[in-house]
């Protein structure tokens, strides 16, 4: 109990807060512009195979985001409930969110590997009926998700640090995962050092034992050096008033990104509709994107345990100016991708061996989705402010808005003009959109959360 309240007032409550949202988010930044870099060296080496590989792994990329939604939904619903009760000093229940969510990360895994061993077949069906990107496809998402005990162990662990403060430790435990993809992709895709050339297969394998390495070093670091939190799982049972209360930020939190996964399926449908070729495209747009997203996930991975934090410790000063730094840093760095992809597309796309009709399809794509990037940034932290402030379901109600009710419709809209560059306006469009439902949302928390924090009497 006294290391919570020593440790965590000193930083969390007491360091200047550009200082401690920097200290936070930079390490975090750093890891997982790592591994977007190395998300994009897997589609470059799978490239080299041939496209139908590539079409594969990118059509493989909406059952992907809905593992990584169940895995970011829990974490981050571990991680608004941690940090407010370390802001609240309330350490038995640290404990309790902690352990409770390392049992719903092997929940999680249960989930995505009867996913991989009986769903992979049907999913690829739905969207081709080549034989060659079916079998690559089945391959590659059958290892992913059967062998993604690791990725949930690494998530759950990186989160209980990132609560306590620690995220220089999260940028090295992904950093290593990362870095251990990048050197076994060509071995395992090309066959080097003697072992047999596995194509596909291979990228898959890297990836699955990149993110296992990551999660046992989360482990370790973790009963070593997050001191805050005491895990101790003897006679452990579900705690579902905990539970219930992580996936009360959680469950909005996997819906909204499983929706994310649900719009690039319909997306995926809609360009198949012209050719295999600009689903390709939208696959790698993905790719480069995450390059550009990543640092803003980063930014908010350092920022949600601060707002948690002072909103238990009842600082209001302190969660406010940590909200607009955040959204002035967000701004900044989707204007910098703004730029890169506006002056740059060609270059981007070189990278994955395009063709000439993939860089036809894909520059003026860049072009378009990209006027949509400097909004994005400010949605994306309005959602996580929404989320660290227990009010997840805003979060929720503006994803959908975006992806469901506008992105997907004006897409298919736009797809009947039979010009596959009208397509893509639907993401600018969609990002005004959600853009005005955050603006609403923010005013709304503010008046009804923010603006009482700190008061005893109708503090909320």
């Amino acid at each position: 109990m006294e290391t919570i309240e020593n440790t965590q007032e000193n930083k969390m409550g007491a360091m200047p807060v550009n200082r401690l949202l920097i200290s936070m988010s930079l390490p975090m930044m750093i890891s997982m512009l790592v591994q977007a870099l190395y998300n994009i060296i897997d589609s470059i080496f799978v490239s080299r195979i041939n496209e139908n590989a590539l079409t594969a792994v990118s059509l493989a990329f909406p059952l992907q985001s809905l593992m990584i939604a169940f895995g970011v939904g829990t974490g981050v619903g571990i991680n608004a409930l941690l940090s407010r009760a370390l802001g609240e000093k309330d350490s038995e229940k640290v404990n309790k969110a902690a352990v409770n969510g390392i049992f719903l990360d092997g929940v999680n895994f249960v989930i995505f590997l009867l996913i991989g061993l009986f769903a992979t077949t049907p999913f690829y069906l739905s969207q081709t009926g080549d034989a060659e990107i079916f079998s690559y496809g089945k391959q590659y998402l059958s290892i992913v998700c059967c062998c993604s005990l690791g990725m949930f162990t690494q998530f759950v662990f990186e989160r209980l640090l990132q609560s306590t403060g620690k995220t220089f430790y999260t940028m090295l435990t992904q950093g290593m995962g990362a870095l251990i993809n990048i050197i076994l992709d060509p071995i395992f895709i090309f066959g080097y050092f003697g072992l047999p050339a596995m194509g596909v297969a291979g990228a898959a394998i890297a990836t699955v034992i990149g993110q296992t390495v990551a999660g046992i070093a989360a482990v370790a670091v973790n009963l070593k050096k997050n001191t805050e939190i005491k895990l101790q799982f003897r006679g452990f049972r579900p705690d579902m008033a905990i539970i219930g209360e992580i996936y009360k930020v959680g469950v909005p939190s996997i819906i909204m990104q499983s929706i994310g996964s649900l719009m690039t399926y319909g997306m995926n449908q809609i360009l198949l509709a012209f050719t295999s070729t600009a689903a390709t495209v939208f696959g790698v747009y993905f790719k480069l994107q995450s390059f550009v997203f990543m640092p803003i996930f980063g930014l908010n991975n350092g920022m949600v345990p601060i707002v948690a934090y002072n909103f238990g410790a009842r600082n209001k000063e302190r969660l406010t100016r940590t909200v607009k730094l955040s959204m002035v840093y967000a701004v900044c760095l989707m204007a910098a991708g703004f730029l890169v992809f506006q002056i740059f597309p060609a270059q981007l796309f070189a990278m994955f061996d395009a063709s000439e009709t993939m860089l036809a399809i894909g520059v003026p794509a860049l072009r378009i989705i990209s006027l949509s990037f400097v909004l994005a940034g400010f949605g994306i932290v309005s959602g996580s402010v929404f989320q660290a402030l227990g009010n997840g379901v805003y979060s929720l109600i503006v994803s959908v808005a975006r992806q469901l009710l506008v992105l997907l419709p004006v897409a298919f809209l736009l797809s009947l003009t039979g010009n596959l560059n009208a397509v893509w306006w639907a993401f600018p469009i969609a990002e005004l959109v959600s853009f005005g439902v955050s603006v609403f949302f923010l005013i709304r928390i503010y008046r009804g959360v923010i603006r009482h924090v700190g008061e005893e009497a109708g503090f909320c």
